[in-house]
């Protein structure tokens, strides 16, 4: 089993581009927090690379900007390339299934807001239905 399972937040402003077969990709890096302190009681954090595709990185570009919040689930992939000096290079990444967007970074302070959430309306989903009926709970003796 290959599953991966991140919470983190943005490096930088997500950038879109497109393979030539025309498939939205993006690439982009999330800081994920250690659960716990150094030897200086401060919190590490891993970079952790990760790849998305298709509607998935539309909707990254779209909304996400550095700082923002996400939670990931993918998988670890591998792959190797030769760099222009002729050299082998190794890349560790997490291939990105589904996102949630957790919270966004205020744009004019250093603070934090959780992303809006949409209400659903008050409404009588019932009320199409004619008119209304009581139920007398003694209906069994």
């Amino acid at each position: 089993m290959n599953k991966v399972i991140l919470t983190g937040r943005t490096t930088k402003t997500i950038e879109l581009r497109y393979t030539t077969s025309n498939v939205a990709v993006t690439q982009f890096t999330i800081a994920v927090n250690r659960d716990f302190k150094d030897k200086d009681g401060n919190y590490s954090s891993d970079f952790i690379s990760c790849v998305a595709y298709r509607k998935t990185a539309e909707l990254l570009a779209q909304y996400v900007e550095k700082g923002d919040k996400l939670g990931i689930v993918g998988r670890i992939q591998t792959r190797d390339y030769t760099d222009k000096d002729n050299n082998r290079r190794y890349v560790t990444e997490v291939i990105v299934e589904s996102i949630e967007f957790l919270e966004q970074k205020k744009k004019d302070s250093n603070t934090t807001t959780a992303a809006p959430q949409q209400e659903a309306p008050q409404t009588d989903p019932f009320a199409e239905f004619g008119e209304q009926v009581s139920i007398d709970d003694n209906f069994l003796e």
